[in-house]
């Protein structure tokens, strides 16, 4: 099955000058299809598009004028998620029985949404046959370990310059999910406290807050593979998950950008811009 486009799977936006012990990463607003891969799936390209994390590269691209990088995948998240350990795949998705070192019971690819996902975010099923191991495999070498190659050299790179190192991982979250304590823009996930240090989420919540967001921690999204696998503030890295209601500025059904999409992207900066005042 053809690898949906380009070379390489991920850009990078780097400043004039690295000045800010920050690193931001958005692995789900990659959109990228090839038509070969439309063509061997179910849905159609809007209904693949539903799981991506659409435009939030774009609502974090003034990182770069703040002295901060910025990494975005290219390739969609419905052809290989980035946020995911590299082998979590579900079983039933392939013609042959998968190597015994596979994880084949998380609770994501229980939910259908492993590193390759039978599901997008809606629950429709991708596939209209079974995968080849060798699929997996492809996917796995050609995007997801140069992302993350990437995602580490960047880390590695700031923390060797500065001494620490805050990776912000920027999500959207469809508006849909509802928060047992009401509406919600913004959920920030920490790992529960264990990917960033409480001072930083406190910082990042009362700045977001402060522009009249409504702010949540850790429900229901407390941080996927990104978060709690880079986040080790012991150790000088400190991670934290940012997810911003889709409808603050995007037609979800449309997959457009509503005209607010401006002003949540000033804000965005004005966040970057207080982290990188340190």
């Amino acid at each position: 099955m053809p690898v949906p486009p380009a070379l390489p799977p991920y850009r990078i936006a780097c400043p004039a000058a690295h000045t800010a012990p920050l690193v931001f990463a958005s692995p789900h607003s990659g959109a990228s299809y090839t038509d070969d891969f439309i063509a061997s799936v179910r849905l159609d390209r809007l209904r693949l598009r539903r799981s991506e994390d659409s435009f939030v590269d774009d609502l974090f691209a003034d990182a770069p004028a703040y002295g901060a990088p910025l990494l975005a995948a290219t390739f969609p998240r419905a052809f290989c998620d980035a946020n995911r350990e590299a082998w979590e795949l579900d079983p039933n998705m392939f013609e042959e029985a998968l190597p015994p070192w596979v994880n084949t019971t998380s609770p994501r690819v229980g939910a259908g949404l492993g590193t390759i996902a039978r599901v997008v975010s809606t629950g429709e099923a991708i596939y209209r046959r079974k995968l080849r191991f060798a699929d997996a495999e492809d996917r796995v070498r050609t995007l997801w370990q140069p992302f993350h190659d990437a995602l580490r050299g960047m880390i590695d790179a700031t923390r060797l310059r500065f001494g620490t190192c805050l990776l912000i991982d920027c999500h959207s979250m469809p508006a849909a999910v509802q928060h047992p304590r009401g509406a919600v823009d913004v959920v920030l996930g920490d790992a529960h406290g264990t990917a960033c240090h409480p001072r930083t989420v406190r910082r990042v919540e009362q700045a977001l807050a402060g522009m009249g967001y409504r702010v949540r921690r850790n429900d229901p999204y407390a941080g996927g593979f990104i978060t709690r696998h880079y986040g080790r503030p012991r150790e000088g890295v400190e991670a934290l998950q940012v997810e911003l209601c889709r409808s603050i500025y995007m037609d979800e059904a449309r997959i457009e950008k509503l005209p607010q999409f401006s002003a949540v992207r000033r804000d965005m900066a004005r966040l970057i811009a207080s982290l990188a005042a340190g």
